[in-house]
């Protein structure tokens, strides 16, 4: 991972952020071509009751609008947690390249667990579980202790509601 992942990574937070101050999950990501360029970039929206609004899907869906097969395997989706099964899927269905995350699964799953949050309907796999040919980094050190603190305020808003 090097220095301009790290940047996409840090935007992926902020959208992360985003989400939360909107009063949803927070979950952020971005879409990024081979030469670097920003396509396309979303926050998680499930808060409406749609649970499959997750910005991973999003942009693998938009991929295929923005980007020929070639283009969309040498593509590298960025996200503030790791893509959960369902985007996993959706991320490999399309043929997208890289995925790079600040935060695990197995991260989420532990603070989730710590925070008294609910469990996941699905089971918390890792990407390489559900896509095995494509490639991932992650987590990020300097990053993951943030998305945590999101998930701390997400957490900590819905047990005083």
């Amino acid at each position: 991972m090097d220095e301009r992942d790290r940047e996409h990574l840090r935007r992926c937070v902020e959208l992360a952020e985003q989400a939360l101050e909107a009063g949803d999950e927070p979950f952020g990501s971005v879409l990024v071509d081979a030469g670097g360029t920003v396509l396309a970039e979303d926050r998680n929206r499930v808060a409406g009751g749609d649970a499959t609004r997750h910005p991973e899907f999003e942009l693998a869906r938009r991929s295929t609008g923005l980007l020929d097969p070639a283009g969309r395997a040498g593509a590298t989706v960025y996200t503030s947690g790791e893509h959960c099964p369902m985007c996993a899927a959706a991320h490999a269905w399309v043929g997208l390249g890289r995925i790079v995350y600040a935060s695990s699964t197995a991260q989420l799953t532990s603070w989730r667990s710590a925070l008294g949050g609910p469990e996941s309907p699905v089971r918390p796999l890792s990407v390489t579980d559900v896509a095995p040919g494509v490639r991932v980094e992650g987590p990020d050190e300097e990053l993951a202790p943030r998305v945590r603190a999101l998930h701390e305020r997400h957490a900590a808003r819905h047990r005083d509601t």
